[in-house]
């Protein structure tokens, strides 16, 4: 296949308008490689990376905590229409047999046509901080256990890419030690004070899980959690809703970590794509008014409704930048982050034809899955 004319995103973070040719699901350099010479016409549009959502628990009514797998793959649907191709279902801190079913059924899993592509499990909990959890329930919280993730990550087929570390309670740091080249460890939910990260990060965790959100915030006399992942060289997640981070702090944000260690995320529930009322978050009631996701019962913020199509656009306003600027916090960081940099996230030779295609209002006109097409506008 062809797609002629489009403006195409380069590794170089320009946008150039030529031709993209595509066989057998990859990218290649040139006409004389394509053996399909079907041609699409993308003049006037953005040929973008297609987006990668490493952190969303559901989105149209579906979570990936029921474990309904026809449930993932209308999340899996809905996320094409949003650009995303590559996609992380993320866990709750649940019943531990419910996650010993959750991660056996993703064992088995097989995607369908025209859905986005499950590029592995985010597992956050449940082993995290009591008193930072946040929307998840303390009764189902547990000491890091290396037996038990190794046991769900086995079940799942090995699908596990991140999993949620709070470094402050006992066993963590001989958990990072023991699991470390299994997995990406992302320290969260957690009162940790600085000293404590740091140790964290200097024994093998390599991310930070909704940065600045259920976590201890910076002091200048108690740096906390905070000022141990702003100094050191992790990955850090990003809410760009416009309420889980106000716009400076995203700036700022992006100030000390550098453009390259920020990954946006939409930290989606059920609600996503859908009006404000009741919903469902693992097992907690979600009340969702004006687009905002809190705890039924105590007001606690629950997720969000973002989608990645909207993040884009809101880290375009709130940085003040161009997409081409903005694009490899929704692309490459995020595929660097779960260790898939060399398939996905930019468009160059011998990488998946995972596209998306956007008009000058960055709305999605079209998304690619290997070449295919799997969302062609309004369906």
């Amino acid at each position: 296949m062809i797609i002629k004319n489009g403006l195409v995103y380069q590794e170089d973070k320009t946008f150039s308008k030529k031709d993209l040719y595509i066989e057998d699901g990859r990218i290649v350099e040139s006409a004389d490689q394509v053996t399909d010479r079907t041609e699409v016409d993308a003049e006037g549009l953005y040929v973008l990376p297609g987006l990668v959502d490493v952190h969303s628990h559901g989105a149209v009514g579906c979570d990936f905590s029921d474990g309904d797998l026809e449930g993932l793959k209308k999340i899996l649907a809905y996320e094409r229409s949003c650009g995303v191709t590559s996609y992380c279902p993320t866990s709750m801190t649940i019943d531990t047999e419910e996650l010993r079913r959750i991660f056996k059924a993703m064992g088995d899993f097989t995607e369908g046509p025209g859905m986005a592509h499950v590029a592995g499990i985010n597992m956050e909990g449940p082993f995290l901080d009591v008193d930072k959890k946040g929307a998840h329930l303390a009764e189902f919280i547990l000491a890091p256990d290396a037996g038990f993730f190794r046991e769900c990550n086995e079940a799942s087929g090995n699908k596990i890419r991140l999993v949620t570390l709070a470094p402050n309670v006992e066993g963590a740091m001989e958990f990072i030690r023991e699991v470390r080249d299994e997995v990406v460890i992302s320290l969260g939910h957690t009162g940790a004070d600085y000293e404590t990260a740091i140790r964290a990060i200097d024994a093998g965790a390599r991310a930070c899980t909704h940065t600045f959100n259920a976590m201890g915030l910076f002091h200048q006399h108690r740096p906390s959690i905070m000022g141990a992942v702003l100094e050191r060289p992790v990955y850090c997640e990003a809410i760009c809703d416009g309420r889980h981070l106000h716009p400076g702090t995203v700036r700022m944000l992006l100030a000390c970590k550098g453009w390259d260690r920020v990954a946006a995320v939409t930290d989606s529930i059920q609600a996503a794509g859908l009006p404000d009322g009741r919903y469902k978050l693992g097992v907690n009631d979600v009340v969702v008014e004006d687009g905002a996701a809190k705890l039924a019962s105590n007001g606690v913020r629950a997720g969000s409704t973002l989608t990645t199509g909207q993040a884009l656009k809101n880290l375009a306003a709130f940085t003040g930048q161009p997409v081409e600027r903005v694009l490899p916090l929704l692309t490459l960081n995020p595929a660097r982050l779960i260790g898939m940099e060399e398939r996905k996230g930019s468009i160059a030779p011998g990488k998946d034809a995972d596209l998306v295609v956007l008009d000058d209002q960055l709305n999605v006109k079209q998304t690619y899955v290997s070449g295919v097409c799997v969302y062609a506008g309004e369906e």
